[in-house]
């Protein structure tokens, strides 16, 4: 099972500190803005604007709003393969169980307080309500590849398919979690982290 490459968006990577803080500035923006105006209504002035930034700025970084968008995305996974990292130095080493908990906690608390999380995610709702392969099986890749240590796993092609399905799953479950409760429906959550642990059992145990 071939593992995604991580997508860019960037025209350019920043260098200096300067245009990093600037690219950052623009990202923060970007996801406030997802959350003020939605996708379509989102406009690179926009951004530039929030951000307080010539709009010659967004467009050395991004040709579009779409690159923006999955940029942010790229950032969400970034930030989200950190705090699942930081919660497996807190767990007993081997705990699959722990981990798994980490890993879903952590994605719910993002969808809850990250600014643009509920549109872009990874990176696999834009447009609104399209569904893409792509970003669910580069979430499973990183979590193959970060969990499989901690879990003293060969990180091989059926330990990547086994968090595949697992990833696929979460994500519709999820998602119909907080189609219910915009917070998220604590019993589909249950039910979603039942369904993992009994599923997950028959491999990892």
């Amino acid at each position: 099972m071939k593992s995604v490459p991580h997508a860019t968006s960037l025209r350019r990577a920043p260098v200096q500190r300067r245009s990093a803080e600037r690219l950052t500035r623009i990202l923060d923006a970007c996801a406030d803005l997802l959350d003020e105006v939605g996708y379509d209504a989102l406009s690179t002035r926009a951004v530039a604007l929030r951000a307080g930034v010539p709009i010659g700025s967004v467009y050395r970084f991004f040709g579009n709003k779409r690159q923006m968008a999955d940029a942010l995305a790229q950032r969400n996974l970034e930030r989200y393969t950190e705090r699942v990292t930081q919660r497996l130095k807190e767990a007993r080493r081997g705990d699959w169980r722990g981990a798994m908990d980490a890993v879903l906690d952590e994605y719910l608390s993002m969808k809850r307080t990250t600014p643009g999380f509920s549109l872009v995610d990874f990176g696999n709702q834009i447009p609104v309500g399209v569904r893409q392969a792509e970003p669910n099986t580069r979430v499973a890749d990183r979590l193959t590849d970060l969990l499989s240590g901690y879990l003293g796993r060969t990180p091989d092609d059926e330990l990547r398919r086994v968090f595949l399905v697992a990833v696929e799953s979460a994500d519709t479950l999820v998602a119909l979690a907080f189609r219910i409760d915009p917070q998220g429906d604590e019993a589909i959550i249950h039910e979603t982290r039942e369904l993992l642990r009994a599923y997950l059992a028959r491999v990892l145990d």
